[in-house]
Protein backbone atom coordinates (compact mmCIF):
# COMPACT_ATOMS: atom_id res chain seq x y z
CA UNK A 1 0.00 0.00 0.00
CA UNK A 2 1.42 3.42 -0.89
CA UNK A 3 0.73 6.05 1.34
CA UNK A 4 -1.57 8.86 -1.43
CA UNK A 5 -1.25 12.85 -1.57
CA UNK A 6 -5.00 12.39 -2.44
CA UNK A 7 -8.09 10.69 -2.17
CA UNK A 8 -8.54 7.97 -4.55
CA UNK A 9 -11.62 8.43 -7.13
CA UNK A 10 -14.58 7.05 -5.52
CA UNK A 11 -15.26 2.72 -5.81
CA UNK A 12 -18.93 2.64 -4.79
CA UNK A 13 -18.19 2.28 -1.49
CA UNK A 14 -19.30 5.35 1.23
CA UNK A 15 -16.11 6.97 2.38
CA UNK A 16 -14.42 6.62 6.20
CA UNK A 17 -11.76 8.51 7.18
CA UNK A 18 -9.74 8.00 10.48
CA UNK A 19 -6.88 10.39 11.33
CA UNK A 20 -4.16 8.96 13.09
CA UNK A 21 -0.51 10.75 12.25
CA UNK A 22 2.37 9.66 14.33
CA UNK A 23 4.87 6.92 14.62
CA UNK A 24 5.09 3.31 14.89
CA UNK A 25 3.41 2.40 18.38
CA UNK A 26 0.93 4.93 17.84
CA UNK A 27 -0.44 3.73 15.14
CA UNK A 28 -0.63 -0.27 16.48
CA UNK A 29 -2.25 0.81 19.94
CA UNK A 30 -5.48 2.24 16.95
CA UNK A 31 -5.07 -1.38 15.21
CA UNK A 32 -7.88 -2.39 17.84
CA UNK A 33 -9.70 0.44 17.17
CA UNK A 34 -9.38 0.27 13.53
CA UNK A 35 -10.84 -3.00 13.41
CA UNK A 36 -13.61 -2.35 15.93
CA UNK A 37 -14.57 0.20 12.76
CA UNK A 38 -14.15 -2.09 10.32
CA UNK A 39 -16.89 -4.80 11.69
CA UNK A 40 -18.75 -1.80 12.51
CA UNK A 41 -19.21 -0.70 8.93
CA UNK A 42 -18.07 -3.46 6.88
CA UNK A 43 -19.58 -1.70 3.52
CA UNK A 44 -17.41 1.34 3.74
CA UNK A 45 -13.92 1.73 2.26
CA UNK A 46 -11.57 3.25 5.36
CA UNK A 47 -9.22 5.56 4.50
CA UNK A 48 -6.01 5.99 7.31
CA UNK A 49 -4.72 9.30 7.47
CA UNK A 50 -1.38 8.64 8.94
CA UNK A 51 2.64 9.06 8.69
CA UNK A 52 4.11 8.50 4.79
CA UNK A 53 6.51 6.29 5.95
CA UNK A 54 4.65 3.51 8.25
CA UNK A 55 3.29 2.69 4.67
CA UNK A 56 4.70 -0.74 5.02
CA UNK A 57 2.87 -1.39 8.47
CA UNK A 58 -0.18 0.14 7.39
CA UNK A 59 -0.30 -2.72 4.42
CA UNK A 60 -0.37 -5.22 6.67
CA UNK A 61 -3.45 -3.83 8.99
CA UNK A 62 -6.44 -5.40 7.36
CA UNK A 63 -8.81 -2.92 8.62
CA UNK A 64 -7.66 -0.05 5.82
CA UNK A 65 -8.26 0.46 2.63
CA UNK A 66 -6.61 3.82 1.66
CA UNK A 67 -3.25 5.39 3.17
CA UNK A 68 -3.70 8.78 3.29
CA UNK A 69 0.09 10.56 3.96
CA UNK A 70 -0.62 12.70 6.50
CA UNK A 71 2.70 14.77 8.02
CA UNK A 72 1.55 16.69 10.98
CA UNK A 73 -1.50 19.28 11.18
CA UNK A 74 0.01 21.78 8.94
CA UNK A 75 -2.14 20.63 5.95
CA UNK A 76 -5.76 19.76 5.69
CA UNK A 77 -6.40 15.77 5.35
CA UNK A 78 -6.52 15.36 1.56
CA UNK A 79 -9.91 14.56 1.22
CA UNK A 80 -12.68 17.14 -0.01
CA UNK A 81 -15.01 18.37 1.90
CA UNK A 82 -18.62 16.96 2.00
CA UNK A 83 -17.37 13.46 -0.12
CA UNK A 84 -17.00 11.64 3.99
CA UNK A 85 -19.89 9.80 5.49
CA UNK A 86 -17.90 8.91 8.72
CA UNK A 87 -14.68 10.94 10.27
CA UNK A 88 -12.88 9.69 13.67
CA UNK A 89 -10.46 11.24 14.98
CA UNK A 90 -8.28 8.79 16.69
CA UNK A 91 -5.21 11.12 17.36
CA UNK A 92 -6.56 13.16 20.02
CA UNK A 93 -9.03 15.45 21.00
CA UNK A 94 -7.62 19.44 20.75
CA UNK A 95 -8.24 22.20 18.04
CA UNK A 96 -5.58 20.88 15.89
CA UNK A 97 -6.82 16.96 15.39
CA UNK A 98 -10.37 18.10 15.72
CA UNK A 99 -9.47 21.37 13.09
CA UNK A 100 -9.04 18.84 10.34
CA UNK A 101 -11.73 15.91 10.89
CA UNK A 102 -14.43 19.21 11.26
CA UNK A 103 -13.06 20.10 7.59
CA UNK A 104 -13.90 17.06 6.46
CA UNK A 105 -17.49 18.21 6.62
CA UNK A 106 -18.35 14.88 7.53
CA UNK A 107 -22.12 13.25 7.64
CA UNK A 108 -21.03 11.63 11.10
CA UNK A 109 -18.31 12.39 13.27
CA UNK A 110 -16.64 10.51 15.72
CA UNK A 111 -14.41 11.69 18.46
CA UNK A 112 -14.12 13.11 22.15
CA UNK A 113 -15.58 15.72 23.74
CA UNK A 114 -18.67 16.40 21.02
CA UNK A 115 -21.91 16.39 22.25
CA UNK A 116 -22.36 12.60 21.60
CA UNK A 117 -18.45 11.77 22.61
CA UNK A 118 -16.39 11.01 26.01
CA UNK A 119 -14.28 13.44 27.84
CA UNK A 120 -11.08 13.27 26.87
CA UNK A 121 -9.11 11.71 30.31
CA UNK A 122 -5.75 13.12 31.35
CA UNK A 123 -3.27 10.79 33.54
CA UNK A 124 -2.75 7.19 32.60
CA UNK A 125 -5.36 5.25 30.51
CA UNK A 126 -4.26 2.50 28.43
CA UNK A 127 -3.79 3.84 24.70
CA UNK A 128 -5.92 1.12 23.42
CA UNK A 129 -8.56 1.25 25.67
CA UNK A 130 -8.93 5.03 25.23
CA UNK A 131 -9.93 4.34 21.27
CA UNK A 132 -11.90 1.30 21.37
CA UNK A 133 -13.58 3.33 24.69
CA UNK A 134 -14.11 6.12 22.33
CA UNK A 135 -15.82 4.15 19.94
CA UNK A 136 -17.80 2.16 22.42
CA UNK A 137 -19.38 5.61 23.56
CA UNK A 138 -20.71 6.36 20.15
CA UNK A 139 -22.25 2.47 20.06
CA UNK A 140 -19.36 0.83 18.53
CA UNK A 141 -18.21 -2.53 19.78
CA UNK A 142 -14.57 -3.81 20.21
CA UNK A 143 -11.80 -5.66 22.03
CA UNK A 144 -8.78 -3.74 23.35
CA UNK A 145 -6.42 -7.24 22.66
CA UNK A 146 -7.54 -7.47 18.83
CA UNK A 147 -3.85 -6.06 18.02
CA UNK A 148 -3.32 -8.46 15.37
CA UNK A 149 -2.15 -7.68 11.89
CA UNK A 150 -1.27 -9.65 9.13
CA UNK A 151 2.11 -11.20 8.77
CA UNK A 152 4.57 -9.95 5.56
CA UNK A 153 4.58 -11.57 2.61
CA UNK A 154 7.99 -12.37 2.39
CA UNK A 155 9.99 -14.72 4.47
CA UNK A 156 12.25 -12.96 7.39
CA UNK A 157 15.87 -13.11 7.15
CA UNK A 158 16.24 -14.65 10.23
CA UNK A 159 13.54 -16.99 11.90
CA UNK A 160 13.73 -18.65 15.27
CA UNK A 161 15.49 -15.38 16.56
CA UNK A 162 15.67 -14.09 19.98
CA UNK A 163 15.54 -10.62 18.91
CA UNK A 164 16.98 -7.42 21.17
CA UNK A 165 15.77 -4.12 19.96
CA UNK A 166 18.39 -1.20 21.59
CA UNK A 167 17.24 1.54 19.69
CA UNK A 168 14.22 4.10 20.64
CA UNK A 169 13.80 7.56 19.65
CA UNK A 170 14.64 9.33 22.24
CA UNK A 171 17.64 8.62 25.00
CA UNK A 172 14.98 8.73 27.99
CA UNK A 173 14.34 5.50 26.70
CA UNK A 174 17.84 4.12 26.13
CA UNK A 175 19.20 1.59 28.45
CA UNK A 176 22.78 1.23 28.56
CA UNK A 177 25.13 -0.89 25.91
CA UNK A 178 26.72 -2.52 28.44
CA UNK A 179 23.16 -3.98 29.87
CA UNK A 180 22.32 -4.94 26.31
CA UNK A 181 25.43 -6.41 25.97
CA UNK A 182 24.76 -8.67 29.32
CA UNK A 183 21.85 -9.62 28.25
CA UNK A 184 22.93 -10.92 24.81
CA UNK A 185 25.67 -13.53 26.69
CA UNK A 186 23.00 -14.60 28.75
CA UNK A 187 20.81 -15.61 26.06
CA UNK A 188 23.53 -17.31 24.03
CA UNK A 189 24.34 -18.76 27.49
CA UNK A 190 20.77 -20.25 26.94
CA UNK A 191 21.42 -21.23 23.59
CA UNK A 192 19.40 -18.57 21.10
CA UNK A 193 20.45 -16.85 18.31
CA UNK A 194 20.72 -13.37 18.95
CA UNK A 195 20.21 -10.58 16.34
CA UNK A 196 20.12 -6.92 17.36
CA UNK A 197 17.70 -4.31 15.46
CA UNK A 198 16.92 -1.20 15.19
CA UNK A 199 16.89 1.94 13.41
CA UNK A 200 19.70 3.84 11.41
CA UNK A 201 19.96 6.20 14.11
CA UNK A 202 21.24 2.94 16.90
CA UNK A 203 23.43 1.31 14.30
CA UNK A 204 26.64 2.77 16.50
CA UNK A 205 24.20 1.56 19.81
CA UNK A 206 24.26 -2.47 17.95
CA UNK A 207 27.14 -2.13 17.08
CA UNK A 208 28.68 -1.39 20.25
CA UNK A 209 26.41 -4.07 21.98
CA UNK A 210 27.40 -6.32 19.49
CA UNK A 211 31.19 -5.80 20.07
CA UNK A 212 31.25 -5.88 23.88
CA UNK A 213 28.76 -9.14 23.78
CA UNK A 214 30.74 -11.06 21.07
CA UNK A 215 28.62 -11.03 18.22
CA UNK A 216 29.29 -11.22 14.56
CA UNK A 217 29.00 -8.32 12.73
CA UNK A 218 26.13 -10.10 10.36
CA UNK A 219 24.06 -10.18 13.49
CA UNK A 220 23.30 -6.62 13.50
CA UNK A 221 20.37 -5.71 11.79
CA UNK A 222 19.90 -2.53 13.17
CA UNK A 223 19.75 0.19 9.76
CA UNK A 224 19.55 -2.75 7.51
CA UNK A 225 15.83 -3.56 7.21
CA UNK A 226 12.90 -1.69 6.17
CA UNK A 227 9.81 -1.81 7.65
CA UNK A 228 8.00 -5.03 6.30
CA UNK A 229 11.30 -7.01 6.63
CA UNK A 230 11.67 -6.03 10.27
CA UNK A 231 8.20 -6.77 11.60
CA UNK A 232 8.69 -10.24 9.57
CA UNK A 233 12.02 -10.87 11.92
CA UNK A 234 9.76 -9.70 15.15
CA UNK A 235 7.25 -12.22 13.60
CA UNK A 236 9.36 -15.33 13.27
CA UNK A 237 11.46 -14.20 16.59
CA UNK A 238 11.31 -16.65 19.48
CA UNK A 239 11.67 -13.64 21.91
CA UNK A 240 12.13 -9.98 21.79
CA UNK A 241 13.64 -8.07 24.44
CA UNK A 242 12.56 -4.33 23.90
CA UNK A 243 12.54 -0.70 25.30
CA UNK A 244 9.33 0.57 24.99
CA UNK A 245 9.12 1.04 21.30
CA UNK A 246 6.99 0.24 18.16
CA UNK A 247 9.01 -3.20 18.16
CA UNK A 248 7.36 -3.90 21.05
CA UNK A 249 3.82 -3.48 19.43
CA UNK A 250 5.06 -5.23 17.00
CA UNK A 251 5.45 -8.23 19.44
CA UNK A 252 2.37 -7.84 20.47
CA UNK A 253 0.39 -7.75 17.49
CA UNK A 254 2.44 -11.28 16.59
CA UNK A 255 1.87 -12.58 19.74
CA UNK A 256 5.61 -13.33 20.54
CA UNK A 257 6.67 -13.35 23.82
CA UNK A 258 8.33 -10.08 25.03
CA UNK A 259 10.21 -8.56 27.55
CA UNK A 260 9.79 -4.72 27.36
CA UNK A 261 11.77 -2.18 29.62
CA UNK A 262 9.79 1.12 30.49
CA UNK A 263 11.15 4.62 31.22
CA UNK A 264 9.22 7.58 31.07
CA UNK A 265 6.28 6.15 29.53
CA UNK A 266 4.24 4.67 32.27
CA UNK A 267 3.08 0.38 31.43
CA UNK A 268 -0.35 1.52 32.14
CA UNK A 269 -0.74 3.44 29.28
CA UNK A 270 1.42 2.44 26.53
CA UNK A 271 2.01 -1.59 27.94
CA UNK A 272 1.23 -5.06 25.88
CA UNK A 273 -1.31 -6.46 26.51
CA UNK A 274 -1.93 -8.24 30.10
CA UNK A 275 -3.23 -11.21 28.21
CA UNK A 276 -0.42 -12.38 26.06
CA UNK A 277 2.81 -13.51 27.08
CA UNK A 278 4.51 -10.49 28.10
CA UNK A 279 6.59 -8.91 30.93
CA UNK A 280 7.05 -5.38 31.49
CA UNK A 281 10.17 -4.50 33.84
CA UNK A 282 10.37 -0.90 35.42
CA UNK A 283 10.39 1.32 38.39
CA UNK A 284 7.43 4.02 38.17
CA UNK A 285 8.69 5.13 41.91
CA UNK A 286 11.57 6.66 40.48
CA UNK A 287 9.95 7.88 37.39
CA UNK A 288 10.93 11.78 35.78
CA UNK A 289 8.37 11.40 32.96
CA UNK A 290 10.16 13.23 30.77
CA UNK A 291 9.80 11.99 27.28
CA UNK A 292 11.89 14.13 25.44
CA UNK A 293 14.76 13.75 27.51
CA UNK A 294 18.10 12.88 26.20
CA UNK A 295 18.85 11.53 29.49
CA UNK A 296 17.81 7.91 30.29
CA UNK A 297 14.93 8.07 33.08
CA UNK A 298 15.83 6.20 36.35
CA UNK A 299 12.41 4.22 35.34
CA UNK A 300 14.71 2.25 32.73
CA UNK A 301 17.85 2.15 34.85
CA UNK A 302 16.34 0.69 37.72
CA UNK A 303 16.19 -2.46 35.21
CA UNK A 304 19.27 -4.80 35.47
CA UNK A 305 20.10 -7.69 33.08
CA UNK A 306 19.61 -10.02 35.91
CA UNK A 307 16.03 -8.78 35.74
CA UNK A 308 15.83 -9.34 32.40
CA UNK A 309 16.75 -13.01 31.81
CA UNK A 310 15.19 -14.02 34.56
CA UNK A 311 11.78 -12.32 32.75
CA UNK A 312 12.88 -14.70 29.51
CA UNK A 313 13.49 -17.67 31.65
CA UNK A 314 10.04 -16.71 33.56
CA UNK A 315 8.33 -17.32 29.85
CA UNK A 316 9.38 -20.71 29.19
CA UNK A 317 11.28 -19.66 25.99
CA UNK A 318 14.20 -20.65 26.46
CA UNK A 319 16.13 -23.30 24.57
CA UNK A 320 17.47 -24.93 27.95
CA UNK A 321 14.05 -24.87 29.55
CA UNK A 322 12.51 -26.68 26.43
CA UNK A 323 15.29 -29.00 26.40
CA UNK A 324 14.57 -29.77 29.90
CA UNK A 325 10.81 -30.45 29.15
CA UNK A 326 11.57 -32.77 26.51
Amino acid sequence: MTALDSLPPSDGRPELVVLRAIKLGDLLVAVPALRALRSAFPDHRISLATTAWLAPVVDLVPAVDVHLAQQGFDHPIPVPAGVTDVAVNLHGAGPESEGLVAALDARRVIGHGRPDGPAWIEGPVNERERWVGLLRAHGIAGDPDDVAIDRPADAAVVEGAAVVHVGAFHGARHWPVDRFAEVVRGLRGRGEHVVLTGGSADVARATAVADAAGLPPEAVLAGVLDLQPFAAVVAAARVVVTVDTGAAHLASAYGIPSVVLFGPAPPESWGPPTSGPHVVLTDASVRRGDVFSEVPDPAILAVHPADVLAAVDGLGVGRAAHTARR
